[in-house]
């Protein structure tokens, strides 16, 4: 594999599609798929899921998560229907956090880390769709996707569409909203069933994106 991979996902979200041979599907079963697939000594995992934020101080986060994705390259974040709690502040819900110190470059030792590779992986939800988040459209000329990027924490959709010169679709179907095409995002997306079938072409393509960091404006603390 060559990459140590954190996955940053909210555990109990049971709003998604059941797995096979599971009957009460959470997002914490996917990831035990992903270690399958990808091996455990590759992998750390944001485990804080449960754990109430409103108490601890920003030093106190740091200490949770500093040495956890120091130590990664590539940070995956499990796109889930209700990964975020709508009313409670991002600043007091884990995901940002991580997605934010997986931007981050962070020092131990002497040594600096780089900002990490960044893959979202969209899952299913109970009906087994991903228009949730991800809603595909048949134009006669062309296939387009609309990313409702506003169901997001604001850390994930301000690094989505964050390229400084991005192309556009040669379609004239769209008017003046053409769709944006290639890599138009320092977050890849993928949808779960494409990930697993090969997890290593989407991790390949997040950090090749990675190499090019500097075509991207990248939002790297929570507001």
């Amino acid at each position: 594999m060559g990459h140590k991979i954190f996955i940053s996902y909210k555990y109990a979200d049971s709003n998604v599609q059941n797995l096979p041979g599971h009957w009460h599907t959470t997002v914490r079963n996917y990831v035990d798929k992903i270690q399958e697939s990808i091996g455990v000594e590759h992998i750390n995992k944001g485990e804080n899921d449960g754990e109430d934020m409103s108490s601890l101080a920003d030093s106190t986060i740091q200490s949770k998560l500093g040495d956890k994705i120091y130590d990664s390259s590539v940070t995956i974040v499990l796109i889930s229907p209700n990964m975020r709690e709508i009313g409670k502040p991002e600043r007091e819900q884990w995901i940002p956090w991580e997605v934010s110190y997986s931007l981050r470059e962070q020092s131990r030792n002497g040594r600096q880390s780089k900002t990490n590779a960044m893959l979202a992986v969209v899952l299913p939800d109970a009906n087994g769709r991903y228009d949730y988040f991800l809603e595909e459209h048949a134009c006669p000329y062309c296939n387009s996707t609309t990313y409702k990027i506003g169901t997001l924490f604001n850390i994930l959709s301000e690094n989505m569409f964050n390229r400084y010169n991005p192309t556009y679709s040669s379609c004239q179907h769209h008017g003046l909203n053409r769709p944006q095409t290639g890599d138009f995002s320092y977050i890849h997306v993928v949808k779960w069933d494409r990930f697993i079938a090969n997890p290593t072409i989407s991790i390949n393509k997040a950090c090749s994106i990675k190499e090019r960091i500097d075509e991207y404006k990248i939002t790297k603390n929570l507001e």
